[in-house]
């Protein structure tokens, strides 16, 4: 009994070795610095000498980049530079705060539909699969426009359209780990599934649910730049970066910097998401030596 009492659960605890494997992966390290930076400046924004992101002037309306408006001006003559900056929370907040809510749904529910098995199982399976079954993008835009436009709302459909894809992985996972020795020897000197699924299995699930977590971010920030553009997301004047392009879009020929900046900044804090996901990938994979 004292034998098997001492068995430990091999949870992950490669963290330096982790951590080498990612210093040493360039792209992941230009993903980290490229978040880093956007982060940063969203965090700074209250901070930084910036114009008002919602003061309007009728003698600076769409005016091209210059020493006095870094990035131009908008339709109203409100500063674009302000509100990118600003826009940079919205887009993070929302990424952020939509998989955060994503994982706390999702990976309880796949970790006891994959531990228990049985009915559970097929119930939680059931539903998954029919909302997997769903594009991503038309589940998120049907759940914000049935809550309403805000980005509050955005980010609740955001996080439960990501759902679906956290009880899958999570299942998938916990189907593969319940079954390993330490786990039996947990089961054996007594402990309670609820302790077992705490100390045994979350950890062990949880270097794969982070690194899908990093890439679902860089979805999320689209798709929350996506519904902004449809009016279904962060409401004027608040800047956004999906309502800017919304509102760039009428006026491509005239001032098309009102578009640059946006579009570049999406495609730069999703690519940079992205790059961290992969690296994080090979990093936290225990079979990469």
């Amino acid at each position: 009994m004292s034998a098997v009492s001492e068995t430990p659960a091999p949870a992950y605890r490669g963290g330096s070795r982790s951590w080498r494997k990612l210093r040493s992966h360039r792209s992941a390290l230009v993903g980290f610095v490229i978040v880093a930076f956007f982060v940063t400046v969203a965090l700074l924004a209250p901070v930084l000498p910036i114009a008002d992101p919602a003061a309007t002037s009728w003698s600076a309306v769409r005016k091209a980049p210059s020493a006095e408006y870094l990035l131009g001006t908008d339709e109203i003559g409100r500063d674009i530079f302000s509100r990118m900056i600003w826009g940079a929370r919205a887009s993070l907040i929302a990424g952020v705060i939509s998989v955060l809510l994503a994982v706390a749904l999702g990976v309880p529910f796949g970790l006891v539909a994959g531990y228990f098995g049985g009915w559970i199982d097929q119930v939680v399976s059931r539903v998954t699969d029919a909302l997997l079954a769903m594009p991503f993008l038309i589940l998120a835009v049907a759940l914000a426009a049935f809550l309403g436009p805000s980005l509050t709302n955005a980010m609740i459909a955001i996080g439960l359209a990501a759902m679906p894809i956290f009880v899958r992985l999570t299942r998938g996972q916990v189907l593969s780990v319940k079954t390993e020795d330490y786990v039996e020897g947990a089961r054996a000197i007594g402990l309670t599934h609820f302790a077992i699924m705490l100390r045994y299995i979350l950890p062990n699930v949880f270097a794969p649910v982070l690194v899908q977590a990093t890439l679902t971010i860089a979805t999320a920030i689209i798709l929350e730049a996506a519904l902004s553009f449809l009016g279904l997301g962060q409401q004027p004047p608040a800047p956004s970066w999906g309502s800017m392009l919304n509102v760039a879009k009428n006026f491509l020929t005239q001032a098309p910097w009102m578009a640059w900046w946006p579009g570049a900044a999406i495609f730069l804090v999703v690519l940079g998401f992205n790059l961290l996901g992969d690296g994080l990938r090979d990093a936290l994979d225990p079979k990469e030596t």
